[in-house]
């Protein structure tokens, strides 16, 4: 059997892209905007020996599957498709005309896999995880993330927008939430480059820590801090944030550091972010969740787990909220940001075309492919409302039970200056 032939067997006739494998069959729309091209043998085989979407990835991070055309728009057509397959019997009529068991023949591991050693969620083990991320290069994450160097949900108080003045606006409603003024101090767990950090400084006067597990991040932020002359107000620590021995803090930030704690460790997570707080002190939780209709942990035994966050787990806002509920927090506000995701990861993915041959030649044609299909995955996924993006603010009361909370939120309209 042709390999076109089974093409069209799953996704019929009339597929809109152009399909072209090693044994010279084509299938699809001879033209169309993205076109598949099936590179070699070794493809089918990691098609057929990983589950759901792991065999697909591997395949193009290894360069045996060429996508030609946005990804993202790939993806959503690929997605589409899912809903013509064909049923079981089929499948397997297909299976057997490509060459049947020996498609599951064992075929090398992609370099870019990760598989981590060690307890889940030890301290060793979670340095691994973030180094394998977020070590990468900060020559890469410049050219991905653009000037604000933050690696995390925007805010776009309209959709045209820049980047930066939607990432601005992020650290500015967080600062706002927390209610910070000059003279209070800020611990940001998970700071990443360090932007919280700098913002919070720069614009509030706020005394601010941040710690993170990147060597390279914590080094990067603490350049950029001197270069800024916030040297008496921002530091950054390459630490875990376990290890953070002050308390009395009067706010805390955790802006993208939840999804790697794992859902057993949230109540110890939880309870050290309020045992850090003064009383009246608040903590904004910013961090991708998963909707509670689905007991499907979005990175668990897949693409996203191997490839790009190892042992990152994913629970949704309502567990969040009830667990640090139960450590004593008084939850005040939560809302749901997933749209806001999608335009971030749309402009790094339009960042990361822009610098694609510098990006390649720096960290490599595989980890380059890795984050184009990750990139546009997760894009997808938060328009599809697979994955969601919440921050949720909270309170630790005083001895009275008193909040210290505004009547009504205080921390809107956000206003975006012309350039950050």
């Amino acid at each position: 059997m042709k390999l076109a032939e089974a093409f069209e067997r799953i996704v019929g006739p009339d597929a809109p892209v152009e399909f072209e494998a090693y044994d010279g069959s084509r299938a699809g729309r001879a033209g169309a905007g993205v076109k598949i091209e099936v590179r070699s043998p070794r493809a089918l085989s990691y098609l057929a020996t990983a589950p759901n979407d792991l065999g697909l990835a591997r395949a193009y991070v290894a360069g045996d599957i060429e996508v030609t055309g946005d990804m993202y728009t790939a993806l959503r057509l690929l997605v589409g498709l899912k809903g013509v397959s064909p049923p079981l019997a089929e499948k397997v009529r297909i299976f057997r005309g490509l060459g049947g068991m020996k498609l599951l023949r064992r075929v090398p591991p992609v370099a870019q896999e990760v598989r981590l050693r060690g307890r889940r969620h030890s301290r060793r083990r979670d340095q691994q995880a973030i180094s394998h991320h977020y070590d990468v290069s900060n020559r890469f994450y410049e050219w991905l993330l653009g000037p604000s160097m933050t690696y995390t949900c925007a805010l776009y108080p309209t959709a045209d927008v820049t980047l930066e003045q939607a990432q601005y606006a992020k650290h500015d409603l967080v600062a706002r939430k927390l209610g910070l003024r000059e003279g209070m101090r800020l611990l940001d767990v998970g700071c990443g480059w360090g932007g919280m950090v700098m913002h919070a400084a720069r614009h509030y006067g706020v005394k601010a820590l941040g710690v993170t597990l990147s060597r390279r991040q914590a080094e990067w932020a603490q350049e950029a801090i001197e270069k800024e002359g916030l040297g008496e107000l921002a530091e950054v620590r390459h630490a875990d944030y376990r290890d953070i021995r002050e308390s009395g803090f009067d706010a805390i930030s955790s802006i993208g550091l939840t999804e790697h704690i794992g859902k057993a460790q949230l109540p110890r997570y939880f309870r050290f972010l309020y045992d850090r707080l003064r009383p009246g002190g608040r903590l904004l939780n910013h961090c991708i969740t998963r909707p509670r209709y689905t007991e499907r942990a979005y990175y668990r035994r897949g693409f996203i787990n191997r490839y790009v966050f190892p042992d990152g787990e994913l629970v949704g806002v309502g567990h969040l909220i009830s667990v640090a509920s139960d450590v004593g927090f008084d939850i005040r506000h939560e809302e749901n940001l997933r749209e806001h995701y999608a335009l971030t990861l749309a402009a790094w993915s339009a960042n990361l075309e822009r610098h694609w041959q510098e990006a390649v030649a720096e960290v490599g044609p595989g980890t380059a492919r890795v984050w184009r299909l990750y990139l546009a995955g997760s894009r997808l996924g938060f328009e599809q409302n697979w994955i969601q993006l919440h921050q949720v603010l909270a309170v630790k009361p005083h001895a009275d039970r008193s909040s210290g909370m505004p009547l009504r939120p205080d921390w809107e309209p956000i206003v975006v200056p012309d350039s950050p």
